[in-house]
């Protein structure tokens, strides 16, 4: 098997705190060595003949991103994104793990649609690719799914996607089903008859564009009620894109009260807020939708304090024809695997958190949460790691994105942090350089 050295990098592995220059040796698939002295010289660097040596110049190497929520669109949607371009869009962005939801045609709710995931996964050949299942067949907040089966064929957690267990009985069988096999239970934390026919947060702006609202209410009515139900059942509960401050603030009571219950959120609640509906713009209508100011220095101080364990780009392509529309009936979501890494420095560079801290809530948090031998450098671990500049600084163009679908809520936005090569089992799949 062939060895690669990347040399004159800082290493930055958020699992030890080891933030130091150095070097990586990979052989085959996995890391054989790394840290501070490993090739250094008297006179820089020294790698051994019949060892490829790549040069980091100065850069930074980590563990490659580990994304826990990513819509694919395959099979059933395949004009809005597929397996090859999701994966694309991944490794362009360092994103070298990614967990898709079930939320595809078919359902992901059976064993053929896991293990379709994963074959597909393994011919596309870029990103590594790993399913939720359904909660409920056919997502419909009914019946449970076969959560023991599903695990054994390779589902990561359950959970309904972009809709929530509305039902506090099914949801409560879910918590207590899940909890004899030690699973995870996904939830989308939105009351439904408060978020029904709203388009975007309740307040002053919506009120100003006459545009339907959602109330901050809806995520803290539910996040409520599953943390009590997740406490009576001793399970695992995951939040997703938590966007409010009391949501936040529930979830940090809960932790104190010793509740199984971990969360993330994505970019956009800590990076914008609902001034960038402004002009009724679709490309700024998400689910949950943006909030307002206090929230979004909320979602901030979360991540900054650990109550938020997670950022997830919750990438939601939607084509053209679904976006331009109507502000009331364009779809929700926006894409953001590209735009992952970047978007999250700024909490680096605006000196909210260190770069060990962002990269902690990008790598080996969310892979512990799924189980995932993921997120670290150490020795035997698979050499799946990203090069990145986080000074260099470049402007989002969505047109621009190789995602199929260019609805990014961060179009035109300048940013400073730039991915130069993911490398996924040992082997290079992206690299700056080789952009046309």
């Amino acid at each position: 098997m062939s060895k690669t050295a990347y040399i004159n990098v800082r290493l930055l592995d958020p699992a030890s705190g080891l933030d130091a220059m150095g070097a990586v040796l990979t052989e085959g698939e996995e890391i054989v060595d790394f840290g501070p002295g490993l090739f250094r010289a008297s006179a820089g660097w020294r790698v051994p003949s019949g060892i490829q040596s790549v040069d980091g110049k100065g850069a930074c190497l980590a563990p490659g991103l580990v994304d826990m929520r990513v819509q694919l669109r395959e099979p059933g949607e395949e004009h809005k994104e597929t397996l090859k371009t999701a994966g694309e869009a991944a490794v362009a962005g360092g994103v070298t793990s990614m967990v898709c939801l079930p939320n595809t045609d078919p359902i992901i709710d059976d064993v053929a649609s896991v293990e379709f995931v994963a074959r597909r996964a393994r011919k596309v050949g870029l990103v590594k690719v790993y399913p939720y299942a359904a909660a409920t067949k056919g997502l419909a907040g009914k019946e449970l799914a076969e959560y023991g089966l599903l695990a054994q064929a390779g589902a990561l957690a359950f959970t309904d996607g972009v809709h929530a267990v509305a039902d506090a009985r099914v949801m409560r069988r879910a918590l207590s089903y899940a909890s004899t096999f030690d699973l995870l239970i996904v939830q989308h934390p939105e009351e439904p008859a408060l978020a029904l026919g709203g388009a975007m947060n309740s307040g002053e702006m919506a009120t100003r564009l006459g545009v339907p609202s959602i109330p901050a209410e809806a995520e803290v009515i539910m996040l409520e009620r599953d943390l009590r139900l997740a406490k009576a059942a001793g399970a695992r509960y995951h939040a997703a894109h938590v966007s409010t401050a009391e949501g936040i603030e529930a979830i940090r009571r809960a932790k104190a009260r010793g509740v199984r219950v971990t969360c993330d959120t994505a970019p956009p609640y800590f990076a914008l807020n609902e001034l960038e509906v402004n002009g009724w713009r679709t490309f700024a209508k998400l689910s949950p939708p943006l909030r307002d100011e206090s929230d979004r220095m909320a979602v901030a101080e979360g991540l900054k304090d650990g109550t938020i364990d997670a950022i997830a780009s919750d990438h939601a392509p939607q084509d053209q024809d679904s976006k331009r529309l109507p502000f009331a009936q364009a779809a929700f979501g926006g894409v953001g695997l590209e735009t992952l890494l970047a978007v999250s420095l700024e909490l680096y560079h605006n000196g909210a958190m260190t770069l060990l801290e962002v990269l902690n809530h990008l790598t080996v948090k969310p892979a512990g949460i799924l189980g995932l031998k993921a997120g670290r450098l150490e020795k035997g671990a698979p050499a799946d790691l990203v090069l990145f500049d986080p000074n260099r600084p470049w402007k989002v163009v969505a047109d621009n994105f190789r995602s199929k679908s260019k609805n990014s809520p961060f179009d035109g936005r300048p940013v400073q942090g730039r991915v130069l090569k993911t490398i996924i089992d040992g082997r290079p799949v992206f690299a700056l350089e080789a952009e046309g």
